[in-house]
């Protein structure tokens, strides 16, 4: 499928919801990203919104194969030793005492709002600071603490507590 193609079926079947450059990836290696067309590409823009991994790293490859060939998803309702193990190694690497997972930046960044809040509550201190032009997800608690008015429209009102500084 060539580039115009794909940009018209997403036309055609996606909310408009992001502004994107004027290519389709298709593939990818190390830290370059190939388009339709094969052109290659250096992705300076690793991690936005997920990862910093590369693409198609073989081990990672081979982990999340073995993973899906044994159990690819199940509730946090039940124990899994996968994630313990994972967590304390977080732990260990990190210094921090525990570690929460999450299945998007959004849903993190809620994680730390509450975790905010409730140390706020304690201490008498409740507003939040983010800074002016940042993105913190598209919940209404993230879309609240993102410092750009044009997130803000159509979508209050708003949970309160933000305050916005300029860099």
């Amino acid at each position: 499928m060539l580039f115009e193609e794909v940009k018209q079926q997403e036309q055609s079947y996606l909310m408009p919801t992001y502004g994107r450059f004027q290519v389709a990836l298709v593939s990818g290696k190390g830290a370059t990203a190939v388009d339709t067309e094969g052109k290659p590409y250096i992705d300076f823009g690793a991690g936005i919104g997920v990862n910093a991994l590369g693409y198609c790293d073989p081990d990672w490859v081979e982990a999340v194969c073995g993973q899906a060939a044994a159990l690819q998803h199940i509730s946090n309702l039940y124990y899994n030793p996968v994630m313990t193990q994972l967590a304390e190694t977080l732990c260990k690497q990190t210094g921090f005492s525990k570690v929460f997972f999450a299945n998007s930046g959004a849903e993190a960044n809620e994680c730390m709002i509450k975790a905010a809040r409730k140390y706020g509550e304690a201490t008498g201190r409740s507003t939040i600071v983010t800074l002016k032009d940042s993105f913190h997800g598209r919940t209404i608690a993230t879309l609240a603490a993102t410092g750009q008015d044009v997130f803000h429209q159509h979508f209050g009102p708003f949970p309160a507590g933000f305050a916005y500084a300029t860099p």
